[in-house]
C-alpha cells in the first residue's frame, strides 16, 4: 500500500475511534451551535451579494460534515425562516455521520439529507450542482488539498460559493513540535490509539514552559476537547496549515476568487496597526496584501475561514448606499446589539489575546435597537427622526456607515438587498 493510501486509512479510522469535534446529541434540546462560516445571512451576504431571493430553494452541501455543526446550524436557520430546499451531509465516517443524524432527528429537521462518501468523489455521489457548500476544517488533512477543492468547484453552480475553514500556520505554533515528537514516542499504526492517546497526555504534562505548545496560550483542543480533540490536534495522520498567501494559491487554483475572510478587521492593518505613517504604507497595498500583512502582525490567527465565488462571477457584497438596504446582526439581537453599544465613544473587541478600540458614532445605540432584519436603512432613519426631527437622511447616513464599517469588520453585521 502506498504511503498516502495507508494515511487515508488512519485518517478514516480515527473518525471512527475519535467522532470530533465530540459532540452529544441530546444536548440539541438545549442550544443550537452557531459559528462562521455558512450562517445564512452571511452566505446571502458574500456570496450572492445580498439578493438572494430566500424563497427559492437554496440546496447545500456540507462537504466533510463530521459531526454535523455546519449542517446543523444551516438546516436550522434555513427551517426557522422557511427557505426551502436541502442540506446534504458527505462524510466517510459512520460514526460521526451517525451523531450528525441523531442531532438532526432530535431537532425534528426534516431538509438534512446524508450521503456516506470523500468529497474527492463528490461528482459521482453528490454531483449538485450547489447553490453553497460548506468545507471546514476538512481541506487541510487531504493529500492533495488542491484537487479536493478543484473537486467542490466542479460542483458549485455558476452563481453559488464556497464557505471554507483551513488551519492558520501561525496561531499554532507549537502543535507540530508535538505532532513531530509524538511520531518518535508513539507512531501512527504502530501503538494501540489509546495507548497513543495516553502517551500523548503524558507527553504534555512533562513539557517544560518553554516548549512552545506552552508558551502559545491560544490553543486548548487538547485541553477542552477529550480525546477526540486531544487526538485531532496532536495524534492526526495527516494535517497542514496556511499562511495568507498559500490561502490566495489554494483558491486561485480551484478557479476561485476569495471574497472575504472572517473577521474582516483581523485582516486589515488599517484597523490594527496605529502609527500614521505605517498606515500610509499598508493603505496602498492591495486588500490581499494587507491580509498577509496583518496575518504577520497579529500572529495569532489559528485558522483562516473565508468565502469564495467562481473566479468569473463578478458578484460583491452589498454595501450601505441603498435606502432599502436591510441590515441584518449577526449572533445577536437588536436589544443585545444596542445595551453593548456606547451612547458614543469606544467598544473594545478582543479576539484570540488581542484586543483593540474601535470608535462608534453618537447614534451608535439607537441604530442598533432598530436593527431588527425587517427595517431598511430609510425606516431605521425614519424611527430616529420621529425623536430627532434635525435630523436628515444625509446625517444618519454619515453616522450609519461609520456604524456598520465597524459591525461588519468584526462580523456583527451583514446586509439583505430587496429582490426583484
Amino acid at each position: 500500500m502506498s504511503d498516502s493510501g495507508r494515511r487515508d486509512q488512519l485518517v478514516q479510522s480515527q473518525y471512527e475511534a475519535y467522532p470530533y469535534p465530540e459532540r452529544k446529541p441530546a444536548d440539541e434540546k438545549k442550544r443550537l451551535i452557531v459559528g462562521s462560516p455558512s450562517q445564512l445571512a452571511e452566505i446571502n451576504h458574500y456570496v450572492f451579494g445580498g439578493r438572494r431571493d430566500l424563497s427559492k430553494p437554496l440546496s447545500v452541501l456540507v462537504a466533510g460534515g463530521g459531526t454535523g455543526d455546519g449542517a446543523i446550524m444551516l438546516a436550522q436557520q434555513m427551517t426557522d425562516v422557511s427557505v426551502p430546499g436541502e442540506v446534504v451531509h458527505l462524510d466517510q465516517s459512520e460514526h460521526s455521520q451517525a451523531i450528525a443524524e441523531e442531532r438532526a432527528k432530535i431537532r425534528g429537521l426534516t431538509n438534512i439529507r446524508f450521503v456516506r462518501g470523500s468529497l474527492l468523489d463528490v461528482a459521482e455521489i453528490a454531483p449538485g450542482p450547489w447553490d453553497y457548500i460548506d468545507c471546514c476544517g476538512v481541506l487541510h488533512h487531504l493529500e492533495d488539498p488542491n484537487a479536493g477543492l478543484a473537486a467542490l468547484t466542479n460542483v458549485l453552480a455558476p452563481d453559488g460559493g464556497i464557505g471554507v475553514m483551513v488551519y492558520g500556520a501561525l496561531g499554532r505554533i507549537g502543535v507540530y513540535h508535538v505532532q513531530e515528537m509524538m511520531g518518535v514516542l508513539a507512531p501512527p499504526g504502530e501503538c494501540d490509539d489509546q495507548d497513543r492517546v495516553a502517551t500523548t497526555r503524558r507527553l504534555i504534562e512533562n513539557l517544560p514552559p518553554t516548549a512552545w505548545i506552552n508558551r502559545n496560550r491560544l490553543v486548548s483542543d487538547h485541553q477542552d476537547g477529550g480525546d477526540p480533540g486531544l487526538y485531532d490536534i496532536f495524534l492526526h495522520a495527516r494535517d497542514r496549515a496556511y499562511r495568507v498567501p498559500e490561502v490566495i494559491d489554494l483558491v486561485a487554483s480551484a478557479g476561485l476568487r476569495l471574497v472575504t475572510f472572517l473577521e474582516p478587521y483581523r485582516y486589515d492593518p488599517l484597523y490594527l496597526v496605529r502609527d500614521p505613517q505605517l498606515k500610509k504604507t499598508l493603505a496602498a497595498l492591495d486588500p490581499l496584501a494587507r491580509a498577509a500583512f496583518a496575518e504577520l502582525f497579529l500572529g495569532n490567527q489559528k485558522m483562516h475561514v473565508f468565502y469564495a465565488v467562481r473566479a468569473d462571477n463578478s458578484r460583491s457584497p452589498p454595501n450601505p448606499d441603498s435606502p432599502a438596504a436591510i441590515p441584518t446582526l449577526i449572533g445577536l439581537t437588536a436589544e443585545q446589539a444596542a445595551q453593548q453599544m456606547p451612547a458614543g465613544g469606544k467598544i473594545s473587541v478582543a479576539t484570540e489575546g488581542h484586543k483593540l478600540y474601535m470608535l462608534m458614532p453618537p447614534l451608535a445605540r439607537a441604530i442598533a435597537a432598530l436593527c431588527d432584519g425587517q427595517r431598511d436603512l430609510a425606516a431605521i432613519h425614519g424611527a430616529i427622526q420621529a425623536k430627532r426631527a434635525d435630523l436628515d437622511y444625509d446625517a444618519f447616513k454619515s453616522q450609519f456607515d461609520k456604524f456598520y464599517g465597524v459591525m461588519n469588520a468584526i462580523n456583527r453585521m451583514v446586509l439583505r438587498l430587496p429582490v426583484g
